[in-house]
């Protein structure tokens, strides 16, 4: 279920993060903090999107070099 919801996460980051992007560029009004705001949604769609990816690996079994 974690997985489900941090694909979920990332999903909904990187939204925002194309949105804060997006608006700090067509707005001549809008400040720094849309580009702050869009860095730290990359950052954390990032973390989320490994978060993820790293809960999919199979840790459990050995595959050998041969097979």
């Amino acid at each position: 279920m974690k997985d489900v919801l941090f694909a979920i996460l990332a999903l909904v980051f990187a939204i925002a993060a194309a949105f804060f992007f997006y608006s700090f560029q067509a707005n001549e009004d809008a400040g720094m903090l849309y580009m702050i705001l869009g860095a730290l949604f990359v950052v954390l769609t990032v973390v989320c999107g490994v978060m993820f990816l790293s809960k999919r690996v199979n840790k459990s079994e050995d595959i050998h070099i041969t097979e």
